[in-house]
């Protein structure tokens, strides 16, 4: 195992511990942010290393189609060439650790996730003009799965790429990302369980195939890599899927990350339980695309370590700010829209109880203004917020866990 993990404290199957990196150690539970290009969106590396997440999440599919997974390598990997060590051009040996997905997600929705009934897949498209679809359009499928992999079609200009396993770890080798995710197909939430089990099964190859690329990298290096691979568990909403893919997935990795698809909340926490009840203990396990508070606090209460979404920047370009339980709670999603004309005169910071240099620094009347008058530090200002607010939170979290009092903290947050 190149990276190892370690569980310091336990409350109930809630667990805080390690994974120890070549960019240096990750503290869990933690909250990975997304820089899907290689970019959290409107901050600087600077800025990042200023809030200080455990890591943060660059997209596989976006960073092979620009800047390409050479130009990653020649500048450096993804840590060095988003700043998050400094300046590319400095030479320091430790960054933040990054990781990085399969890219599967991104060509599932180029597939069943974009057309419709009747549509044949592929375009003969080889630009934008031809790519374009009306309104009324059924949309194309932009993917074609085989045993193979998946062929499929550029959102950018409509040139066409073909993913497999061997190259989704070939790319992520390049990209240089710590934690690396093998190559899997997504289920739709649509499928009945012959649908799914025929899509688990193809994952199931997959990610074997991803494992052997793995280790055939490791063993052409000069030295030896520090990067730890994650298989992915899938079975879509149904039980004995799920459980099947977590032994299968637990017996060949070192490392388990959850994905696929989630009906419901309930879905989701019931998907965890399945999964997390046939996994080793000692092994770190990784929410994907997960990021809204009460799934945070459900999910480690269930055994999980780490999360990644791009909801804090994504919903801080929207004016949405999130907020602790003096304002925030489960029924408004602890967020709200402060480009409301009601907040043009509220001189209190988004957040009273956030230590973050935006709430420290500006009222909400001025990040208001800010929205209204579509200035582009806006969407700095309230992504900052948002960022911390999540990479915060999942610390205290982590000292309630050591302290023995998650329940409490969970209780304050959540059950109240």
């Amino acid at each position: 195992m190149m990276s190892a993990f370690k569980i310091f404290s336990k409350q109930g199957k809630a667990r805080a511990g390690e994974i120890k990196t070549s960019h240096g150690k990750i503290h869990t539970p933690a909250f990975f942010p997304v820089g899907t290009k290689g970019t959290l969106k409107s901050l600087t590396g600077a800025q990042i290393r200023e809030i200080k997440p455990q890591a943060v999440l660059g997209n596989t599919y976006h960073l092979m189609l620009q800047p390409g997974e050479q130009m990653v390598a020649k500048m450096g990997g993804l840590s060095k060439m988003m700043g998050l060590d400094g300046h590319p051009s400095l030479k320091l040996r430790n960054g933040l650790p990054t990781m990085t997905d399969s890219g599967g997600f991104q060509v599932f929705s180029l597939g069943i996730g974009l057309e419709k009934p009747g549509v044949k897949f592929l375009k003969p498209a080889t630009s934008n003009e031809q790519l374009a679809t009306s309104s009324e359009e059924a949309k194309p499928r932009l993917n074609k799965i085989t045993e193979e992999g998946v062929e499929f079609q550029s959102h950018i200009d409509g040139s066409r790429h073909m993913l497999s396993p061997e190259t989704s770890i070939a790319i992520q080798e390049k990209l240089g990302a710590d934690l690396i995710v093998g190559f899997d197909d997504l289920e739709s939430p649509t499928y009945s369980l012959e649908q799914t089990r025929k899509s688990l099964e193809l994952t199931n190859r997959w990610e074997l195939r991803s494992l052997k690329a793995h280790l055939a990298f490791q063993g052409d290096a000069l030295e030896p890599r520090r990067q730890l691979l994650y298989g992915v568990t899938h079975g879509g909403q149904f039980e004995n899927l799920r459980r099947e893919s977590a032994k299968f997935v637990n017996s060949h990795f070192d490392a388990i990350a959850l994905g696929g698809a989630h009906s419901s909340k309930k879905n989701l926490y019931d998907v965890i339980d399945w999964t997390v009840s046939c996994l080793d203990e000692n092994k770190p396990r990784h929410l994907l695309g997960i990021g809204e508070v009460d799934d945070i606090f459900e999910a480690v209460e269930r055994g999980i370590d780490t999360f990644d979404c791009v909801i804090p920047t994504r919903l801080g370009r929207m004016g949405h700010v999130f907020v602790s339980p003096t304002e925030g709670n489960v029924k408004n999603r602890f967020r709200f829209d402060i480009t409301k004309s009601k907040f043009g005169g509220d001189l209190k910071p988004i957040d009273e109880n956030c230590d973050c240099y935006v709430c420290k620094t500006y009222p909400r009347a001025y990040i208001n203004h800010l929205f209204r008058s579509r200035e582009l530090l806006a969407y700095t200002l309230a992504s900052y917020h948002n960022v911390y607010f999540m990479v915060n939170l999942t610390n205290k979290i982590r000292e309630s866990i050591i302290d023995k009092k998650f329940q409490t903290l969970k209780k304050a947050w959540i059950d109240r």
